[in-house]
């Protein structure tokens, strides 16, 4: 039982991240941004957000970089949105699965 609270944090988080990327991130380093999954620890402190970026590596690097930059506004969000005690910190990372 206690492994279905990270599965329905993180499918939260996903949705929540998919919005707000392309609504509060102003940086024109940021492409189209897919988010493919997350990732929650069980103790729900760190966030894995995997993302797939239209273009090549450089688009991707650019993208990934900026992501990254704004990733103190992604995790301020995350928790005025969602209700949680401890917001997780959150990294996001290329899915290289769909390759």
């Amino acid at each position: 039982m206690g492994s279905l609270r990270p599965s329905r944090v993180a499918e939260e988080i996903k949705k929540e991240v998919s919005v707000i990327i392309p609504r509060e991130i102003k940086d024109p380093r940021v492409g189209f941004v897919t988010v493919t999954g997350v990732e929650v620890t069980n103790d729900l402190s760190y966030a894995k957000i995997f993302v797939s970026v239209l273009g090549g590596s450089e688009e991707e690097e650019r993208t990934l970089g900026a992501l990254n930059k704004a990733k103190g506004l992604v995790r301020s969000e995350i928790g005025k949105r969602i209700r949680l005690r401890v917001t997780p910190e959150t990294t996001f990372v290329i899915d290289k699965s769909l390759e």
